[in-house]
């Protein structure tokens, strides 16, 4: 983030978001207003206009799992991919816990 504005407003979002009230514009700029937190006039209609139509919730769970989060995300909705993501997920615990082969094995190593 590059200036306060656009952090106040983010946090103003998640407030929003985690109390399960819809994000306006109006709305970013009264949890702006209780903060003390002064921003130009457009910052809250312009956060408001970006999260429209986005699940936000979705959007915070799906950040630590990578590239493939957001097809993973909306695939249970379609209703009977929810099996086939499952079954992804637990194909890639597979692999990650596979244990890797170390050098040694392959017969190189640092000092030989």
């Amino acid at each position: 983030m590059s200036t306060t504005a656009e952090l106040a407003c983010v946090y103003a979002s998640l407030i929003l978001v985690d109390d399960d009230v819809a994000i306006t514009g109006e709305k970013i700029s009264t949890v702006l207003k209780a903060a003390n937190v002064d921003v130009e006039p457009y910052w809250p209609g312009l956060f408001a206009k970006a999260l429209e139509g986005v699940n936000v919730k979705d959007l915070i769970t799906a950040i630590g799992s990578g590239a493939g989060a957001a097809p993973a995300a909306a695939a249970p909705a379609a209703g009977g991919a929810a099996p086939a993501a499952a079954e992804a997920k637990k194909e890639e615990k597979k692999k990650e816990e596979e244990p890797e082969e170390s050098d040694d094995d392959m017969g190189f190593a640092l000092f030989d």
